[in-house]
């Protein structure tokens, strides 16, 4: 079969309040954990907030609320709100990456490889609203600490490397990997976006219509 990616895996005002999600539905996709650990308690509750009204628009004292806490256990646990904001980022990051890259066909034809970056991206918009929501429909740059910085580089730095190699098998057409970028992620987080406003059930056919449509945008 094909070789599959040795990529490490542990990679360390647009309007902030302009994605309405539905948080019910969001809560039965993505549980709260154990409230008796509070650290975990703390940072669902931060991600529902930050969600819900844009890291500027949430305080300490309603995260611990929402958290059944007290304020000074968050303190215990986390520096500042941006400290629990990026470690919120970080995780999420993480988990949208390892979801993407595992196992990914790097031998395949770029045809193929990107169908699978599409349908994972998709898989994890469906599986974790609330981190979907958090990592691309809001403007992080603000409150973003160097470690946070660094794991976004280097996600950038994957997609201009897998476009700049279809670029050279003539797969892909000629034009800055960075507009590219744009204008595949512009397609995605907009689908969602507009699913969310206006209720719309992204189902298979819908998201295989959507890839379909993207690849004729970037292909050579």
């Amino acid at each position: 079969g094909p070789r599959r990616s040795q990529i490490p895996l542990d990679l360390e005002k647009k309007n902030e309040y302009s994605f309405r999600v539905d948080m019910r539905q969001a809560e039965e996709r993505s549980p709260r954990r154990a409230v008796g650990d509070k650290r975990e308690a703390i940072l669902a509750a931060a991600l529902e907030l930050f969600v819900e009204r844009g890291f500027h628009g949430t305080t300490v004292p309603e995260m611990a609320e929402r958290a059944g806490v007290g304020a000074g256990t968050i303190y215990r646990h986390f520096a500042s709100k941006e400290a629990v904001v990026n470690e919120l980022y970080r995780g999420h990051k993480q988990l949208l990456t390892a979801r993407v890259l595992r196992d990914f066909p790097v031998d395949a034809a770029a045809r193929e490889q990107f169908k699978a970056l599409w349908h994972r991206m998709a898989g994890y918009a469906v599986d974790e609203p609330l981190g979907f929501a958090f990592l691309e429909l809001h403007n992080h740059r603000s409150y973003l600490d160097a470690d946070s910085l660094a794991i976004e580089a280097r996600i950038r730095e994957f997609g201009i490397g897998f476009l700049a190699a279809a670029q050279r098998r003539g797969e892909v057409r000629d034009a800055d990997p960075m507009v590219l970028i744009g204008i595949v992620m512009g397609a995605f987080i907009g689908l969602v976006r507009f699913a969310g406003e206006c209720k719309l059930t992204l189902d298979e056919a819908a998201w295989r219509t959507a890839e379909q449509c993207v690849w004729e945008a970037i292909r050579a």
